[in-house]
C-alpha cells in the first residue's frame, strides 16, 4: 500500500497527460497533487519521510520550471536527480555512522551480517544508478508519450521487480540463520 501511496502523484500525472495530451497542464497539476500527498502524510504521522521531502522540493522547482518556461525537459529529468541524489545518501551512508542506510531502515526488524548489510546498501545504490539512467535514456530517446508510460510502468516495475528480488536474497540469509 505504502508504494501505491508513494507513486500517487506519478499516477495523476500520467491519468492528466493520457487525457490532456499536455506535459505542461500535468505537471500542473502534478504540484499540487505532490503538495497535497506531503501534507496529508504530515497530517496524519505528524512527520514527513525524506524521500517525499526531496520529491516535493524537485517537483516544485522542476514543475515550476517546466509550467513557467513551457518546457518538458525539466520534468524529465526530475525522477534522474532524485535517484541520484539517493544513490550518492545511500553509498555516503556506508562511511558515515556504524549502519548504512539500509541497516538504519531495517535493522530493527531484521538482524543480518555486516555484509550482507552493505550488499543490500550496494545494490540499492546500482538501483539509483540503473533507474536514473534509465530515465534519461527513455525521456531524450523516445517520444514523450513513451517517457510518460516508462515513468509509470517502467520505473514501478524496476521498483517492484528490484523489492521482489531483494526479498529473496533476503530470504535466504534469513533461512541460512535458523
Amino acid at each position: 500500500m505504502k508504494i501505491l501511496f508513494d507513486f500517487l502523484p506519478i499516477v495523476i500525472f500520467f491519468v492528466v497527460y493520457k487525457m490532456t495530451g499536455n506535459i505542461i497542464f500535468a505537471t500542473a497539476i502534478l504540484i499540487p497533487a505532490t503538495l497535497i500527498q506531503v501534507g496529508f502524510t504530515w497530517f496524519k504521522k505528524r512527520t514527513i519521510e525524506k524521500m517525499h521531502l526531496v520529491s516535493l522540493i524537485l517537483v516544485v522547482l522542476l514543475g515550476g520550471a517546466t509550467v513557467l518556461l513551457g518546457d518538458g525537459d525539466f520534468i524529465k529529468w526530475k525522477p534522474t536527480i532524485v535517484n541520484a541524489l539517493f544513490a550518492v545518501a545511500f553509498l555516503g551512508s556506508q562511511f558515515v555512522g556504524k549502519k548504512n542506510i539500509i541497516q538504519r531502515m531495517m535493522g530493527d526488524t531484521l538482524e543480518l551480517p555486516s555484509k550482507v548489510w552493505r550488499t543490500l546498501n550496494l545494490a540499492w545504490v546500482a538501483f539509483f544508478v540503473v533507474s536514473g539512467a534509465a530515465n534519461l535514456y527513455v525521456a531524450f530517446s523516445y517520444s514523450e508519450e513513451i517517457w510518460v508510460d516508462f515513468k509509470l510502468f517502467g520505473l514501478l516495475g524496476m521498483t517492484l521487480v528490484f523489492i521482489l528480488l531483494q526479498g529473496i536474497y533476503l530470504s535466504s540469509h534469513l533461512q541460512n540463520k535458523e
